[in-house]
């Protein structure tokens, strides 16, 4: 996607273990005027989710990929203890002094939009601008989200959805192919999947923090960094959700990819590069 483009690799110790890491660009040498971008990725996926957006070093920004601990290529620890949100929001802030990014663009998909929310609410100096693609602020509204997208799919899917997983037989062939009819509705539309996010599903993955409860909307006003917010027209992330996110943030924008579901950066790429390049241009000029 990207040539005569320097390409670092490498990992940074972090809580005794290790984040690993991908830079596209030399941060050192951004270009004028422009500044690099961190992404975080959701789950159960890696960095590999977010590859479309490697894009963006072709505009002057170096592109900062990493897989969080326990996903993909970093350490996967084995206490139960450490799974908690706090451990992510800390390790965006080891990363940003670890790897130089003074000032960054933050970009979060999914679970990512999550962490990028609670990290912004820190108040750190030098984000740019914020991202929050396809994300949630609530835990019981996401599933309730979800539960509704469901309740449109054909009987016999739904039926089958639900017998396998109050049965714990979620790895039956049969129930595969149902939830396959979802996903092809509301994780990604486009069919055959794209290498990429194949790969990014096969990457191993620790269980995932347990976000009961959690609910960040009475805090979203205090976001003061301008943000864009994003979802497909079928996402999992509703539009009626994102839209509740975009009211709530002072300053941020919305923006609704109709052809996409769950990853607009991969089913409609060329809208979503264009209105991302656009919005964190028009950051990084009130910056000037």
């Amino acid at each position: 996607m990207v040539n005569n483009v320097s390409i670092n690799e490498g990992f940074v110790p972090f809580r005794g273990y290790r984040t690993w890491y991908r830079m596209v660009g030399d941060v050192a040498q951004t270009q004028a005027g422009t500044f690099p971008v961190l992404l975080v990725h959701g789950r159960p996926v890696s960095h590999e989710s977010l590859k479309p957006l490697e894009w963006l070093v072709q505009t002057g920004r170096p592109v900062v990929f990493y897989d969080q601990l326990g996903c993909g290529k970093s350490d996967q620890p084995d206490d139960p203890s450490i799974w908690e949100m706090s451990l992510f929001v800390d390790e965006v802030d080891v990363l940003r002094r670890e790897l130089g990014l003074e000032k960054v663009h933050l970009l979060g998909h999914s679970w990512g939009g999550m962490i990028a929310m609670e990290y912004a609410l820190t108040q750190p100096h030098g984000i740019v601008s914020l991202t929050l693609a396809s994300a949630s602020s609530s835990r019981d509204l996401s599933n309730d989200d979800i539960e509704g997208l469901r309740e449109k799919l054909p009987s016999y899917v739904q039926e089958t959805l639900r017998k396998h997983e109050e049965a714990g037989t979620t790895d039956d062939p049969t129930y595969q192919e149902a939830d396959k009819i979802f996903a092809l509705r509301h994780i990604f539309r486009k069919h055959p999947w794209p290498e990429w996010l194949m790969q990014a599903m096969r990457r191993p993955q620790k269980e995932m923090v347990d976000m009961a409860g959690w609910d960040v909307r009475p805090r979203l006003s205090n976001i003061t960094i301008p943000t864009l917010v994003t979802c497909g027209r079928f996402d999992i992330c509703t539009p009626a959700h994102a839209r509740l996110i975009y009211e709530a943030i002072p300053q941020s924008e919305l923006a609704i990819f109709e052809k996409s579901s769950h990853y607009p950066h991969g089913e409609e790429t060329n809208r979503f590069l264009a209105v991302l390049h656009n919005f964190m241009t028009r950051t990084e000029r009130q910056m000037a």
